[in-house]
């Protein structure tokens, strides 16, 4: 890996769960320079090891704007114009769970990333001989 420099941030969510409201809990945001095209979404839960997701930071940045994803991970802005809200969907084979994240503080977050690698010149930051040698010695 060529660079460890790296972007966090915690937010306060809410797991929105049908018919009781929501919950409020906390997620912690990484993005290293080691991984460019991913952020780490870790949820703090209770126990011993978060619980952690990881998923494109082009797909958070197209949420910021608009309905986007497919599978295990959906983000989205709120229908209500000018609502501080992001929501994230995520899927498992464990089930489901719907969270409302501050849709400000995210952004801020994810133009904190650009500032370490602008966005579409996330392949100008990796070495892809090593992250094939890697590959390949582990299968």
């Amino acid at each position: 890996m060529m660079n460890s420099v790296t972007v966090s941030a915690e937010l306060g969510l809410s797991l929105v769960v049908p018919e009781h409201g929501a919950v409020p809990l906390v997620a912690s945001l990484d993005y290293c320079a080691d991984d460019p095209y991913a952020i780490k979404m870790s949820f703090h839960v209770g126990t011993d090891e978060p619980v952690e997701w990881i998923f494109a930071r082009e797909l958070l940045a197209a949420g910021l704007e608009t309905r986007t994803g497919e599978g295990d991970v959906k983000v989205w802005p709120a229908d209500s114009p000018g609502a501080d809200i992001l929501n994230i969907a995520l899927s498992s084979p464990f089930g489901e769970a719907h969270f409302e994240a501050p849709l400000s503080a995210t952004g801020e977050f994810l133009r904190s990333t650009y500032g370490i690698i602008p966005a579409d010149s996330e392949c100008d930051f990796m070495d892809v001989d090593s992250e094939l040698d890697e590959l390949l010695w582990q299968a």
